[in-house]
């Protein structure tokens, strides 16, 4: 039996295939974008370069809401509904890892029935690997690929705890809020950055019994926005409700995302967030590399370690530390 050939893919052809819309070229893309090893790094990086042209025209929407609140079910209904009238929509749902075991429950495509067998999805969960904010390391490369693969829809699915919120608003067109309906007690609980930062609320489950109080809490999230001030004088972040499960109010959510894009665009606002995201993103990325610099460097590496065993048996000041660990890469 032949050997399994170990070489490391051919970005060149790679590229073409995602030209191709090839989807296995795309997994095996976002695969290589995901890798730590520092060959597979050097080739996504080459394979970005060279596809870069085709990224940038997707309309990249992020979803977020606590768990329970029905974001997948949302997700698949909206999505087929996106699909059936033409467009192409990849999903990025990333996952909670454990911050023990680095597991992730990678169950998304149960989740999303529909979707998982539309010839025009593409869903690919992304374990989050412990970074800040349970987004995946590398969820704007994902980004990039998939549009260069032809999708012109792009979802990102939160995991709706701790900072996962501001991180993937950094890196999306457009933020959704999904809400439970009865905000009564739950409104006192509502992070007022989260209120802040969503582009619209939607509140879900506004179907049989459920209807009645999710008129009652989208009421409730009007007011509370009334005392914010606005993320753009162009945008009033809208209240509405919605049935994720029974396909209720999505094709008004729909609308509203798309009458954002058009007066976003007109003043100018759409080009100047996506460029300041782009300058974010470089920030990010210099900063994880200093880091990982820091703590593998042959000069820093075993000295960060005595310095943190030091630290944590209260010998070494941590002032102390750091302005030797500081000294060691020169700043």
């Amino acid at each position: 039996m032949a050997a399994r050939s170990s070489a490391p893919p051919d970005p060149n052809q790679l590229a073409a295939d995602l030209r191709g819309g090839n989807r296995a070229a795309l997994a095996r893309a976002i695969t290589l974008v995901e890798s730590r090893k520092p060959e597979h790094r050097a080739i996504a990086r080459s394979l970005i370069q060279d596809l870069l042209p085709l990224t940038g025209r997707a309309h990249r929407i992020g979803i977020t809401g606590v768990p329970g609140v029905g974001k997948s079910t949302t997700i698949d209904t909206l999505g087929s509904n996106l699909t059936a009238a033409g467009h192409k929509v990849a999903v990025l749902a990333v996952d909670p890892s454990s911050t023990r075991t680095g597991g992730s429950i990678l169950g998304d495509k149960t989740r999303m029935a529909r979707l998982a067998v539309d010839r025009n999805a593409f869903i690919r969960p992304s374990p989050s690997a412990g970074t800040l904010g349970g987004v995946a390391a590398k969820t704007r490369e994902t980004m990039l690929l998939c549009e260069a693969a032809g999708f012109d829809i792009i979802l990102v699915e939160t995991v709706g705890i701790g900072q996962s919120e501001t991180t993937v608003a950094d890196m999306v067109d457009f933020f959704l809020v999904l809400m439970l309906p009865g905000a009564g007690d739950e409104l006192q609980g509502i992070k007022k950055g989260v209120l802040e930062i969503a582009d619209m609320i939607a509140v879900n489950k506004a179907d049989g019994d459920g209807a009645l109080r999710a008129r009652s809490a989208a009421s409730d999230y009007r007011a509370a926005l009334h005392i914010l001030a606005p993320k753009s004088p162009t945008w009033l972040t809208p209240v509405i409700t919605i049935s994720g499960l029974t396909n209720e109010g999505l094709d008004t959510l729909w609308q509203q995302i798309e009458t954002h894009r058009t007066k976003m665009t007109a003043t100018g606002e759409w080009q100047t967030r996506r460029a300041d995201q782009q300058v974010a993103w470089m920030w990010d990325m210099l900063q994880q590399r200093m880091m990982d610099a820091l703590k593998h460097g042959h000069r820093t590496g075993q000295r960060l370690k005595d310095l943190e065993t030091s630290v944590r048996r209260g010998e070494t000041a941590v002032s102390v530390a750091v302005e030797e660990l500081a000294s060691l890469i020169g700043v």
